[in-house]
């Protein structure tokens, strides 16, 4: 039977408050144990840090997605031991570099490909602004190039870096929906034409939720459809902190991201339960 996993990004449990005040490690993990999330996305990128957190998820039933920023090839091998290591569902690769033409970037895809596949470990590339995958046009063109290329789609770029007008025109979606076709997990995040994170928690805001679970709704439906039957998706709650997250005059921001990744998380529990009854 196909899943859904829901995790909590731990970047996202930063607060970054004018007063200093961090949550540790152990408070994080244990708010997220506790708020019903599947687990979190980590950064596989230190290895003691890598162990402490996956150490606490695997004592408490939970999983994770590795994510990695490689700048070369080989910058993925790492990622792939921790991965050999500590597992995980699947490494969240967000491309690190910038290449100006499609065949340049063929190299990389190809040899991160290339090394997934003989580590046996599914990889998926993240969309993502000041990435190779910064541009929505220039990522449509690598899908015609990889017509099997996995994506985590992080759809808060798009609308910002193309400032889809609202509302979006059918010739918008169509090209959204081309995204959505080759995700196979989200990054979890809502904007509005010219903020790359709005606050879904504000009425003010309802109207870019409305799009964005629009949106959510097609990818899970479009992934049902391709996926194998026990295959599992991935909704990754990435609400960050400044300056992602808006702040006032005072440094503090204008409303709760906590409270917000609670209610993201029952929102798309809640689609999915929809479709699946469906």
């Amino acid at each position: 039977m196909q899943k859904l996993l829901i995790y909590q990004s731990l970047w996202a449990m930063e607060r970054r408050r004018p007063d200093g005040l961090e949550w540790s490690l152990d408070e994080k993990l244990a708010m997220i144990r506790d708020a019903g999330f599947d687990g979190c996305g980590v950064r596989f990128i230190e290895r003691d840090f890598v162990k402490e957190v996956t150490s606490f998820l695997r004592a408490h039933g939970m999983s994770w997605q590795a994510q990695c920023y490689p700048k070369t090839v080989d910058d993925l091998k790492t990622t792939l031991e921790y991965v050999a290591e500590f597992g995980a569902d699947h490494v969240n690769l967000q491309p690190d570099v910038r290449p100006y033409s499609l065949e340049d970037c063929i190299p990389y895809i190809e040899g991160w490909r290339r090394l997934a596949h003989d580590a046996k470990v599914p990889v998926h590339i993240e969309t993502h602004r000041d990435r190779m995958t910064t541009d929505l046009f220039f990522t449509l063109r690598l899908l015609d190039c990889f017509p099997d290329l996995r994506l985590t789609g992080d759809l808060s770029h798009y609308l910002v870096g193309r400032e889809f007008w609202y509302p979006v025109s059918d010739e918008n979606h169509a090209l959204m929906h081309r995204v959505l076709d080759h995700c196979w997990g989200f990054h979890g995040r809502v904007a509005s034409r010219e903020q790359i994170q709005v606050q879904i928690s504000f009425p003010t805001m309802q109207h870019w939720v409305d799009l964005f679970m629009q949106w959510w709704e097609y990818g899970l439906r479009s992934w049902r459809r391709r996926a194998p039957p026990d295959a599992t998706f991935t909704f990754l709650c990435e609400l960050g902190p400044k300056e992602y997250a808006i702040t006032g005059a005072d440094g503090y921001e204008l409303s709760d991201r906590w409270q917000e990744a609670l209610m993201m998380k029952d929102m798309i529990r809640a689609l999915w339960d929809r479709i699946e009854a469906e």
